[in-house]
């Protein structure tokens, strides 16, 4: 489980931001801006997943 109190992650809006360009944008470029976003501030698309989890719990 992620301590998000350890950690600084941005902002949620900047994260589903990222996620849109990964999923969503029909342009290759911008999908892989948005998945190196995320491992950038993640460390791994895991850990993002797991975020965006345990957030959507709270």
């Amino acid at each position: 489980m992620l301590d998000s109190s350890k950690a600084q992650y941005p902002p949620l809006q900047l994260i589903q931001t990222w996620v849109w360009m990964m999923i969503e944008s029909n342009n290759p470029e911008l999908q892989d801006k948005g998945r190196d976003n995320l491992i950038s501030a993640f460390g791994s698309l895991a850990k993002a997943n797991e975020y965006l989890f345990e957030y959507a719990k709270k």
